[in-house]
């Protein structure tokens, strides 16, 4: 018996759910909804699927077991929330809210109806970062000292102005390190841990009539003691691969987007010159770096697999709500230094005020 979804919200990220979701054999889209009619028949008519006339007519069809939520931001926790109270498990678009209060809302709602909760972070899915993270997990570092990640995009104007909610705090939850680079502060706390405390600065320095920053930088310490760099940009021309760097005693390695430019340990293995070898720098994906639409959904696709084999067994998904929760809780605190100009420790007692 395959597993039903339906895709809440039909903008530009809901085609990488919809490709993702029609590659994988045990899964099937049986619809799609959006507040405006006429986007959810186009979008269904594209992708072979229902366009629902209500939220409410798509809860209560026994064949939907799965929605994804691929609204703005700020706008997932109502529909997350009536999803779980209906039984439906729920995979969320990156972040899994703007604010903390709202992301617990969330992960409560789902614990509560006993549905799995998921929080899309394709990044931690590629091969590269996998192979990154065993050889973290093995002590092949030695003692962490550097984790530094660099997301340096290019975003135009004309990108801000094509949706309202777009560089707004209501609906975005924040700029360049909430909406775009939250992928890689992501990946670099599943590496190297949680954080301790955090001073960050941010501006608004190439773009008009949005409220967030477009570029940022933080500098971290991590739980372990290792230090690290966290930067953030859509202000960037042409737009730059982005980039995770981590060093130990014994160890470093660099990976841009997902080539492995760097694979050097103190003791050297029989795989290493075939882990060189196979992620040598393909020249492929820019990875969204000037256009968000040029991604591919491969990442998706590997979450998407990962989180249907959870439903089917039981397990928690790779990137469950709580592992959401904590980029947001980063950010938050990097937003909160910036606008205080103190370093500011985690984890937060709470939201803190904008």
């Amino acid at each position: 018996m395959s597993i039903g979804f339906a895709i809440l919200g039909t903008g530009m990220i809901a085609k990488f759910h919809a490709q993702a979701i029609r590659d994988i054999p045990s899964a099937r889209l049986v619809g799609c909804y959006n507040h405006t009619t006429e986007k959810a028949e186009k979008f269904g008519a594209e992708y072979d699927c229902r366009s629902y006339s209500s939220l409410e007519v798509l809860l209560a069809d026994p064949g939907v077991n799965v929605v994804t939520v691929c609204t703005p931001s700020g706008a997932h926790l109502d529909l997350a929330v009536a999803a779980a109270q209906a039984g439906k498990h729920v995979l969320v678009e990156k972040p899994l809210e703007i604010t903390l209060a709202r992301c617990d809302a969330i992960i409560d709602a789902c614990q509560h109806s006993g549905v799995q909760l998921g929080t899309i972070f394709p990044s931690r899915f590629s091969p590269a970062n996998i192979v990154l993270k065993q050889a973290i997990d093995e002590g092949r570092f030695g003692t962490l000292t550097l984790a530094d990640t660099y997301v340096k995009w290019w975003r135009s104007q004309e990108y801000y102005d094509s949706g309202a909610w777009r560089g707004t705090w209501e609906l975005d939850g924040g700029g360049a390190y909430m909406n775009q680079a939250i992928h890689n502060v992501d990946l670099l706390t599943w590496l190297a841990g949680d954080v301790r405390d955090v001073c960050g600065l941010t501006a608004t320095l190439a773009h008009e009539r949005i409220e967030v920053e477009d570029v940022g930088t933080a500098i971290v310490r991590f739980a372990n003691g290792a230090l690290g760099t966290l930067e953030a940009s859509t202000s960037v021309f042409p737009g730059l691969l982005k980039r995770t760097e981590i060093h130990g005693t014994t160890g470093s390695v660099i990976i841009e987007q997902d080539d492995v430019l760097l694979w050097e340990f103190e003791e050297g293995r029989d795989e290493d010159a075939a882990i060189r070898e196979r992620f040598a720098r393909s020249g492929g994906s820019t990875g969204g770096a000037a256009d968000p639409k040029a991604i591919a959904h491969t990442g998706h696709l590997r979450q998407f697999e990962d989180f249907v084999q959870a439903i089917e067994t039981g397990r928690p998904p790779a990137v469950d709500g709580r592992e959401g929760r904590r980029s947001v809780e980063l950010i938050l605190a990097i937003y909160h230094s910036a606008r205080t100009g103190q370093r500011v420790t985690l984890p937060l007692s709470g939201d803190p005020p904008r």
